[in-house]
């Protein structure tokens, strides 16, 4: 392989990462806009939530088709099949990611008239920010290949668990004391899953950044604290 055919494979390859870099910076953005949104009640900032996303939602078919472009003309083996297929998960998970900012956002839409009691609110924005500085953290380990990093990011999702956890067990109270709150808080439930979910997908990126820097999975079990599952209430 000549020189010049290095240079332009080395190029799109740097290119890829460039796309990452601005799909991952405007999932961060729609994120925090979305918590904000849902915060301050604000139907405005959530419309623009959902016109982002589309911004990402191209970015994903743009990085799909330079992959299969460079799968047939380059033929990528070893390191660099493992940089373009991780470039092609990854790009999956910021495309969820940014559907479900997305849906946070139409959440603040349904509910813009209602009172938030701020306790719950209060909850809920703390999980939405450690989730924010997860996808933060994670970026930044895909731009190093730090698989360290990528590793504390995974260990990391319990902590969204175990406020998701929490934060259910709050708002089922909530409805409990009073039927008539069952509309807002099944808002506020649906907007705290949509954060633990982007939680399993920044823990999705984390893997496949280990796999990319060192060529085997993660040996442990994926860490998971959801166990909400099985969760039972009786009024007293």
């Amino acid at each position: 392989m000549n020189e010049h055919i290095v240079k332009s494979y080395e190029e799109e390859l740097a290119l890829l990462d460039r796309k990452i870099a601005q799909m991952g910076g405007l999932a961060e953005h729609i994120l925090g806009q979305s918590f904000d949104a849902l915060e301050r009640r604000d139907p405005q900032l959530a419309e623009q939530v959902v016109k982002t996303d589309k911004q990402i939602d191209q970015l994903e078919r743009d990085i799909e088709e330079q992959v299969i472009s460079m799968i047939a003309r380059r033929q990528p083996l070893a390191d660099d099949l493992r940089h373009v297929m991780a470039a092609l998960r990854i790009t999956g998970d910021l495309e969820r990611i940014g559907d479900l900012a997305k849906n946070i956002a139409k959440r603040a839409l349904a509910i813009a008239h209602e009172s938030h009691p701020k306790p719950l609110m209060t909850g809920l924005r703390h999980m939405g920010e450690l989730a924010l500085a997860q996808l933060k953290d994670v970026l930044d380990a895909y731009s190093a290949r730090n698989a360290d990093r990528a590793l504390a990011v995974w260990r990391a999702d319990e902590n969204i668990d175990s406020m998701y956890n929490s934060l259910f067990r709050e708002l089922l109270t909530y409805m409990m004391e009073d039927p008539r709150n069952i509309g807002l808080s099944t808002h506020l439930l649906f907007g705290a899953k949509n954060i633990e979910r982007i939680g399993d997908h920044t823990t999705n990126i984390a893997e496949t950044i280990h796999f990319l820097v060192k060529g085997v999975n993660i040996a442990d079990d994926r860490p998971k604290g959801d166990d909400t599952s099985s969760t039972l209430f009786s009024k007293g």
